[in-house]
């Protein structure tokens, strides 16, 4: 299953919160792909700290209009 949102459609300081709730309803080997107006980096991080060994993160746009993320759960918590 992968699941696409577009963020730039979101209120700035709900975006995150959508996107981990979205991520944490995965199932193992599934995904979600982001659609962003810049670099979501700083997303990145977050994840890193937050549930670390249970995403994988490939650019599959790299601006300069929009980025796409696909962040899959290799595994669960």
């Amino acid at each position: 299953m992968s699941t696409v949102i577009d963020v730039r459609t979101i209120e700035p300081r709900l975006r995150h919160a959508q996107i981990f709730g979205q991520f944490d309803a995965l199932d193992t080997g599934d995904s979600l792909t982001i659609v962003n107006d810049h670099d979501p980096k700083p997303l990145y991080y977050q994840f890193l700290h937050e549930r670390p060994d249970e995403f994988s993160w490939d650019y599959l746009q790299e601006g300069p209009e929009e980025w796409r993320v696909r962040i899959a759960r290799v595994a669960d918590s």
